[in-house]
């Protein structure tokens, strides 16, 4: 998955120019209710404005709330100038930057930002690769660490037709055993299917159904 399949465009982004004022922004957010919104020098991005970086700084000034809001331009208080995304990223790139901010800006090698990605992309992403808008049944189980693993895995599946909603797996760094979590439709074949898992080297952990 790329950034530029799942990412805002710049026409449907909220922005504000790096020397309008930091009421400006904030009315802004609490206008379209946004956390957060990319600042701009023309087109050029200049890092993202928050409610809570508003909030801390003007806490830390030593001006009035009142002068620190009309005063105090967006680009003064931006952070995060230099992390934006190219839009031919792997989207994974995205999944921890969001964990600092509510947003993840999108730009060019000019720095032109072309639109953004939210917190709540990432999320819908997450669950989208995890199956959780489908019904099904999760097959949570692990396996030695060996080549042919995921081949095999395919062959059981496609032998009692069963239809793979996701597939992930875990513990990279562990040279034995991985653990992976497989999400299938439910059919009668269901409790064969798990047997001969377990008969192929696959030790289920668990069996859950939505």
């Amino acid at each position: 998955m790329f950034v530029k399949s799942h990412m805002v465009p710049l026409r449907k982004t909220h922005f504000i120019q790096k020397n309008a004022s930091v009421q400006e922004a904030l009315d802004l957010m609490e206008k379209h209710d946004l956390d957060g919104i990319p600042v701009v020098e023309e087109k050029r991005y200049q890092g993202i404005i928050t409610r809570h970086f508003i909030y801390e700084s003007c806490f830390i000034s030593s001006l009035s709330k009142e002068q620190f809001l009309l005063k105090t331009k967006a680009g003064e208080i931006s952070r995060y100038k230099n992390q934006a995304v190219s839009e031919d990223e792997m989207f994974e790139q995205t999944l921890l930057m969001v964990n600092d901010m509510p947003i993840v800006a999108v730009a060019d090698k000019h720095n032109v930002l072309l639109g953004i990605i939210t917190r709540y992309d990432v999320l819908e992403q997450f669950q989208s690769a995890f199956g959780m808008k489908m019904p099904g049944v999760r097959i949570a189980f692990a396996s030695l660490e060996a080549e042919g693993r995921i081949a095999r895995l395919s062959e059981i599946t496609k032998q009692f037709h069963e239809n793979i909603i996701s597939l992930t797996t875990f513990d990279e760094t562990d040279k034995l055993v991985r653990r992976m979590v497989m999400k299938v439709e439910k059919t009668p074949n269901l409790k064969k299917f798990t047997e001969k898992l377990s008969q192929s080297g696959f030790r289920i952990l668990s069996i859950h159904e939505d």
